[in-house]
């Protein structure tokens, strides 16, 4: 099923502050590093929402925290990633009647990969993730530090991971409301000579087929 999405304009910011003896200067590479410091910057807390966003004002409802989607249970106080909860993850979708596709994937953070490279499948079998570029369980395999590493599950306190996996990726979508727009500010911190420009994006996003997607915590 996929599900009426309906997303409203949330600001997506980010700022940066330069000196005046940095802008009186004549190499345009400037103008270039500055502007992809903003975007960098809003576009890395714009993943950050998509992924872990609570759905209140003014956040986003990130995939983790949508209504709907498939959950794999590890153990009560965490546990060490295992071969059961990455084909789990799979078979989550799968058995939702969302079978993977050619835009299927796993989304996870750098521990979990590191873990996931010194722990075996079974018993003189091959590391859970492998080589190429559909690494594990036959399939993409994407990494960022936005999905947490520092989840308590019982006893296991700040240490635990996230991961997701989704049979179909193009069912998370991102709205852009207008394109991103940027506010030069000379004045509040001209008693230190530098300049603030603050980038400005509004944007949302959300889930249109919740049953396409499963999470591990």
């Amino acid at each position: 099923v996929t599900a009426k999405l309906a997303l409203s304009p949330k600001r997506i910011g980010a700022y940066t502050e330069v000196s005046k003896q940095a802008l009186i200067q004549s190499a345009l590479a400037l103008e270039g590093m500055i502007r992809d410091d903003l975007l960098t910057g809003a576009a890395v807390l714009l993943e950050y929402q998509m992924i872990n966003g609570n759905g209140t004002a003014p956040n986003l409802t990130g995939i983790r925290n949508t209504t709907g989607i498939g959950t794999v249970v590890a153990g009560t106080a965490g546990a060490t990633i295992a071969w059961s909860h990455v084909v789990g993850l799979e078979s989550s979708v799968a058995n939702a009647n969302a079978e993977p596709d050619r835009l299927a994937g796993y989304l996870v953070n750098t521990a979990t990969r590191g873990k996931a490279k010194q722990v075996q499948r079974g018993t003189n079998l091959s590391f859970i993730w492998g080589d190429g570029e559909q690494p594990l369980n036959g399939y993409r395999a994407f990494v960022t530090n936005n999905l947490p590493a520092n989840l308590t599950k019982g006893s296991s306190s700040t240490v635990c991971s996230a991961a997701l996996f989704s049979s179909d990726w193009s069912m998370a979508v991102i709205g852009l409301f207008g394109a991103p727009d940027v506010t030069v500010d000379p004045y509040t911190l001209a008693a230190t000579g530098q300049v603030r420009i603050t980038l400005n994006q509004f944007a949302d996003g959300g889930v249109r087929q919740p049953a396409a997607f499963a999470k591990i915590d």
